[in-house]
């Protein structure tokens, strides 16, 4: 009955899946696109079980759902932060494939190109 007791755990694992995706799709925001979504949603779930919020509260899930904001306003619009807040959300990003990711020029860049 092995096969009986994989298919299970597959199924068991397929339904967790299910539950987490369906969990993290009610953060979504309505401006974000597929893309967007798809890569903030990835890091969302990636970090989820160590930010669930606690019986008592506490807003853990404030808190990743802001780091996951974070990360998907740098590197989808630019956004700039506090250089130890984007390691951080850098680090915990790190592993996510995001393709096509727009490219952005810094005022000093620009500053620096214009004087040349």
């Amino acid at each position: 009955m092995v096969g009986g007791d994989a298919a299970a755990a597959v199924e068991e694992l397929v339904s967790g899946v299910r539950q987490a995706t369906d969990f993290a799709e009610q953060f979504r925001s309505y401006s974000e696109s597929e893309k967007q979504w798809k890569a903030r949603m990835e890091f969302i779930l990636r970090h989820l079980p160590d930010y669930r919020d606690p019986p008592d509260g506490g807003g853990r899930l404030d808190q990743l759902l802001s780091l996951s904001m974070v990360w998907a306003n740098h590197l989808f619009l630019g956004c700039s932060y506090n250089k130890d807040l984007l390691d951080k959300v850098m680090e915990m990003a790190d592993g996510i494939e995001v393709e096509d990711l727009p490219q952005f020029t810094t005022r000093s860049e620009l500053m620096k190109k214009h004087q040349s």
